[in-house]
């Protein structure tokens, strides 16, 4: 009876291996839902539709992608680790639900350790930008001398609490030695508009959503927050040059419910792969100042490790909180 039972079970485990290769051959058979949990409009939102619009054509199936907003991403993140893990639905965020917010919250709602890394899209540096008419500095250093001139009243819009654009604020006025004033929004879209409005005096935001109004004219770009000058934009200085080694970098990455076959995420992986060597995404991705990542599903989940460990150094030395 037990050889019988190894015997079965063996063959159970053959079946179940093969099944699940055919699924993954086999996937998609339906709509597929992206889960972006920030609001329309900003980079979060942007660049994982590109990729959506690619692989709507290469499987022949829509690939639609749903804004469920709040919280820094965790009612999306939420509702993605909560979906069944079958491929049809797939979560696609920058760092916040991912890396950051379980150093950040007390209690989640889900285990970001346990949904399934992907892929990482594209990296976009943050940057410091202001409304010109509310915030005459030409430099890192200006702004520094007029916060701490304004005594905590210069006010910076992010795009909620934990987000890289925080966590870059936060990390500034530690390294600077300065308080600003923090005002939240629901994603980069509403932050921007109120920024260009003069609601708010500046902003750390990622390029890729705000170079359309720095180059209208509407905000000005200060500095960005990369090592190294960037080859495109060789006048724009670094924030490490006045504060050194200082970096923030946001990235947008797509990630499965926990527990969805490895066979299905590995051809997720291998598709959005394959659209990132795609001439015309990486155009669309250039465009909005994106570096393009890609790689595989086990470099990707080691990126994640490096950036839960980073962040949480910068929660840790800023003593960041939150409200719940």
């Amino acid at each position: 009876m037990a050889r019988w039972s190894v015997g079965a079970n063996i063959v159970l485990a053959a079946t179940l291996v093969l099944s699940g290769r055919a699924s993954a051959q086999d996937y998609p058979t339906r709509t597929v839902k992206i889960i972006v949990p920030f609001a329309a409009g900003g980079s979060a939102d942007v660049v994982p539709r590109i990729v959506a619009d690619w692989l709507s054509r290469r499987w022949g199936q829509a690939v639609i992608v749903e804004n469920r907003t709040g919280a820094a991403g965790n009612i999306g993140a939420d509702a993605a680790a909560k979906a069944d893990p079958d491929g049809y639905t797939l979560l696609s965020s920058p760092p916040p639900p991912l890396v950051i917010n379980q150093n950040l919250y007390p209690k989640l709602g889900f285990d970001p350790a346990a949904l399934v890394p992907i892929v990482v899209i594209g990296r976009i540096p943050n940057a410091l930008v202001v409304n010109p008419a509310r915030v005459p500095a030409a430099s890192i250093a200006d702004v520094i001398a007029m916060a701490k001139a304004n005594g905590g009243t210069t006010t910076v819009a992010t795009t909620g609490n934990g987000g890289t654009q925080h966590l870059t604020s936060e990390m500034f006025q530690m390294m600077g030695g300065v308080k600003f004033q923090h005002v939240p929004y629901r994603g980069s879209a509403p932050a921007l508009s109120d920024l260009v409005a003069g609601n708010v005096d500046m902003m750390f935001d990622n390029l890729g959503a705000s170079m359309q109004l720095i180059k209208g004219g509407q905000l000005k770009l200060l500095a960005v927050a990369v090592a190294k000058r960037m080859a495109a934009m060789p006048n724009v200085p670094t924030i490490a040059e006045t504060l050194p080694g200082f970096e923030a970098v946001a990235w947008f990455a797509v990630v499965a419910p926990p527990k969805t076959p490895m066979a299905i995420v590995n051809k997720i992986n291998a598709d959005i792969n394959e659209a990132l060597h795609d001439p015309d995404i990486r155009k669309k991705l250039e465009n909005l100042n994106a570096e393009v990542v890609g790689g595989s599903q086990e470099s990707t989940a080691a990126y994640f490790r490096d950036e839960i460990a980073r962040w949480g150094k910068v929660i840790k030395d800023a003593n960041v909180k939150v409200d719940q």
